[in-house]
């Protein structure tokens, strides 16, 4: 199957590979003509504008928009919906507000297109492992691009299934759902994006706790000396706390166990704060979440062993870099 992509950062080259690993064609676009010229060279076709790459392919088109969310991406759906045909599909794989995917969808089903929220989960990991797929749009459309989605999702690998699930979609399971209408996917990428905030945050201050056990604020007949790297590791093997999350945190405090490279400065990329506001529309509770988002805010002013944790964790599963220090 044929797919455009527009943005080769770190995901968007990484899904256009694994979708040249199985047999799809892939024609790619970005501003910077580099990574479209590495991608070339593995069996992808660059184009220098969007024009050339709508011209490239054959319709019913898909393209793929892999930007940060906002301006950027408002500004490639538009400009790709003054080249698209009826009948076409624009998708949005970056983290968008489910709000934006709304009107959009309304917005380009009046020339005929058909859009598509495709909330993706896997960072720079996804390339080996796969990309797990939450989408929201046209039922036709997800049913049409299906062979897209499934080349890219992780499928049942060795995870145990799930008992009493025999009449429920099968997609799901293989790492890629369609979870409904227009707004949907981004919805529910937002949601695992708040989780995800506050499953570092417990993960984060239980290992600062750790550290502490030795420290001056408790008594010297009391103090513990814990050696933070082994604890992770054991905890990998069988312990209920057992994920990614800490697998990651396992090789960070084995490369460094003091994190001394990490500043402990976290950022938040919007789905957190969505996620609260959600929460506030919708009257639900969300102690966690909203105390999880909180604390990357205090991040940002002084530092603490367990935001250099978040910092660590953040960079192994998405490749993100501390912002530099003012005047360094």
């Amino acid at each position: 199957m044929q797919l455009g992509m527009v943005g080769l950062g770190r995901m968007g080259a990484n899904i256009v590979r694994r979708l040249l690993r199985a047999d799809h064609a892939c024609v790619v676009y970005d501003r910077d003509p580099a990574p479209g010229q590495t991608l070339a060279a593995e069996g992808a076709i660059a184009v220098a504008d969007l024009q050339a790459l709508v011209a490239a392919l054959v319709a019913p088109r898909a393209v793929w928009v892999m930007l940060p969310a906002g301006a950027a991406t408002e500004d490639a759906v538009t400009a790709l919906a003054g080249l698209l045909a009826p009948g076409d599909t624009i998708i949005d794989g970056g983290n968008s507000f489910w709000k934006d995917d709304v009107r959009r969808a309304a917005t380009l089903a009046q020339q005929g297109l058909t859009y598509l929220d495709v909330g993706t989960s896997g960072g720079v990991w996804g390339l080996e492992r796969g990309y797990c797929l939450m989408i929201g749009g046209d039922t036709a459309a997800v049913d049409r691009l299906s062979p897209i989605f499934s080349a890219l999702a992780p499928g049942l690998g060795d995870i145990a299934r799930t008992s009493g699930r025999e009449k429920r979609d099968p997609r799901a399971e293989q790492g890629w759902l369609h979870a409904g209408r227009s707004g949907s996917g981004h919805f529910v990428k937002m949601i695992h994006n708040g989780i995800e905030y506050g499953m570092m945050q417990a993960m984060a201050e239980g290992f600062d706790i750790l550290r502490h056990a030795g420290g001056p604020n408790v008594a010297p007949e009391l103090r513990l000396d814990l050696d933070l790297p082994d604890i992770a590791e054991v905890w990998r093997r069988g312990s209920v706390v057992t994920s990614w999350l800490l697998d990651l945190s396992a090789q960070a405090l084995a490369d460094e166990p003091d994190l001394g490279s990490y500043s402990g400065h976290v950022e938040d990329s919007g789905e957190g704060r969505w996620t609260v506001q959600a929460a506030i529309e919708e009257a639900v509770p969300a102690e966690v979440l909203t105390a999880a988002l909180y604390a990357r805010f205090r991040s940002r002013q002084d530092h603490t062993f367990a935001e250099k944790m978040l910092s660590a964790m953040r960079k192994g599963f998405g490749g993100h870099v501390e912002p530099k220090k003012p005047g360094a």
